[in-house]
């Protein structure tokens, strides 16, 4: 009940750990400038051994602003599942990936004086994943795309989530997820920097008590299963 995604993974130890705890998916940030990327050799590597170890496990690449091409070939080389689009790419982008990839849209926080922010529509995002999130959810930054510790808005977040199966990032961490997922009411939450002991590194003690507190979140505020999520 409820899809808990660990994200940033750059080592096999921390891949079993996360799966350990009870993760539903493992990302793998394939953007150079990323204090998380991960060469894609050694992704394949790790991937490898999880489709061996785990094949439930859902195995995400983090893209952004590549070509449709290199998407296509990087999601082959390693044995990716679904492609997460974390860049400016166009709606258009995201039709051609079809049903192999979803996007993630940044909002700011809006401002106390009632500014109304610029959103981006997010029917236009919608993907076409058959089982997988159809939007995803993360905090805006000038010059960063992810990973960032800064929270995503909430509220425009849980209007969203209405109508999208929603994935939620942004600042989530084990003391605060269970408030995100009672205010949002997302499909599932997506965590970074807020489960490590550094960059690149988890802290089991936090992915552990991250998962549990999601999973048992879910259960309380979502006793259907999720079945009001739009298809």
């Amino acid at each position: 009940m409820g899809f808990v995604k660990i994200c940033g993974i750059t080592g096999l130890e921390d891949a079993r750990m996360a799966i350990e705890a009870g993760a539903d998916a493992l990302g793998f940030v394939l953007y150079p400038k990323s204090p998380r990327f991960i060469p894609p050799e050694r992704a394949a590597a790790i991937a490898a051994v999880v489709r061996r170890e785990a094949p439930h496990i859902r195995l995400v690449g983090v893209f952004v602003n590549e070509p449709i091409s290199r998407v296509r070939w990087l999601m082959a080389r390693i044995g990716l599942d679904w492609a997460q689009l974390h860049g400016e790419e166009t709606p258009e982008i995201v039709a051609a990936l079809a049903d192999r990839a979803y996007k993630v849209l940044r909002l700011r926080i809006r401002s106390s004086d009632g500014i109304p922010m610029d959103l981006p529509d997010p029917e236009r995002y919608r993907s076409r994943l058959p089982d997988g999130p159809t939007l995803g959810v993360d905090a805006w930054h000038p010059t960063a795309y992810g990973g960032t510790g800064q929270r995503a808005d909430w509220a425009v977040a849980a209007a969203w989530a209405r109508t999208h199966r929603l994935l939620l990032s942004g600042g989530l961490t084990p003391e605060n997820v269970v408030d995100a997922i009672v205010q949002v009411r997302p499909w599932g939450v997506d965590v970074s920097s807020g489960v490590e002991r550094e960059p690149g590194r988890k802290d089991p003690e936090k992915v552990g008590a991250f998962v549990a507190r999601a999973r048992k979140a879910f259960q309380e505020v979502l006793p259907d299963g999720g079945s009001r999520f739009a298809e």
